[in-house]
């Protein structure tokens, strides 16, 4: 779901289905009909999927291109789009454990979801984004550990150069703070990532982390920005009767008057295997919250301010 911003920016909505891990294809499209389901309960022409793919599943779609075009097929039947794909989401996603940052199988892991990506944009879409863990748990995090995943960055980073040369688009990759990672508060996130290649990777922000643990989550959005770092995505949840002031202080600095900081929202859903009435009924929540900063589907008017 397309959504334009006053300044006439466009943000792509997508939802993210907590799912049972899938190991096959034939798994993930068969989950792809509840995500059918809600874009008709809404009315929508269209809706953003934010799909998470294990490492051996996405290591296979990577080399097999009939497959992706089969999973491209299957997601243009049900008038689905993507533009984000999801690297390390509801605790490393279940039953297969994606490798450390300290790993190079995690690196390769990424850019395959890259790869996959750049075939599943719609062909007005210039660019793309993956979403992905805050490098690893603080705990045990040395200096080892820290040039390790240092060389592991640059050459993701270089990967994902190549894929942009011979593609003509670009995939991002956002690092996700939480709880305990090496990326945590913003002082921890901006000093972790400083070096990276600031054009191609950057952070995605967990609302809900931000608005449960940084004591000013607006300032410290700010301050990740004014430290060179891009917001590559925003990932939350909506639930009537469970947002906060803070946390609607926070979807404010991304999402305002000053025009959006990133172009990707992923709505995640409030329980494991939801049913359709249950996400749309989110969806609707949100885009009430988006309307009330401005944001409206890209087939509205914005609505006044």
């Amino acid at each position: 779901m397309r959504l334009r911003h006053p300044s006439g920016r466009i943000v792509h909505l997508s939802v993210e289905i907590a799912p049972p891990p899938e190991s096959n294809l034939p798994g993930v499209v068969s989950r792809l009909d509840t995500y059918g389901a809600v874009r008709a309960r809404l009315g929508a022409d269209l809706l953003g999927v934010n799909l998470w793919l294990p490492p051996s599943l996405a290591a296979a779609l990577a080399v097999e291109s009939r497959a992706r075009t089969r999973l491209r097929a299957e997601l243009d039947a049900r008038r689905l789009e993507v533009v984000t794909l999801s690297g390390a989401p509801f605790g490393e996603g279940g039953g297969e454990q994606p490798p450390a940052w300290t790993e190079p199988a995690r690196r390769e892991y990424t850019l395959d979801l890259a790869r996959i990506l750049l075939d599943l944009l719609d062909e007005d879409a210039v660019r793309g984004a993956v979403s992905t863990i805050g490098l690893g748990p603080r705990a045990g995090w040395a200096e080892a550990s820290e040039k390790a995943s240092a060389g592991i960055l640059r050459r993701l980073s270089a990967g994902l150069a190549d894929l942009a040369w011979q593609n003509g688009r670009a995939v991002r990759v956002g690092f996700q703070p939480g709880p305990g990672a090496v990326l945590d508060s913003p002082e921890q996130t901006a000093a972790a990532l400083s070096r990276i290649d600031k054009e191609r990777l950057g952070v995605c922000l967990d609302l809900g982390h931000v608005a449960r643990t940084w004591p000013e989550p607006a300032a410290g959005i700010e301050s990740l920005t004014d430290a060179g770092l891009s917001i590559i995505e925003v990932r939350l949840a909506a639930v009537p009767g469970a947002t906060t002031e803070a946390w609607r202080s926070a979807l404010r600095q991304v999402f305002g008057a000053g025009g959006p900081l990133t172009e990707y929202l992923t709505l995640l859903s409030r329980v494991p295997d939801p049913t359709p009435e249950q996400v749309a009924g989110d969806v609707a929540y949100l885009l009430a919250e988006l309307a009330a900063i401005g944001l409206a589907p890209e087939n509205e008017p914005c609505p006044a301010r």
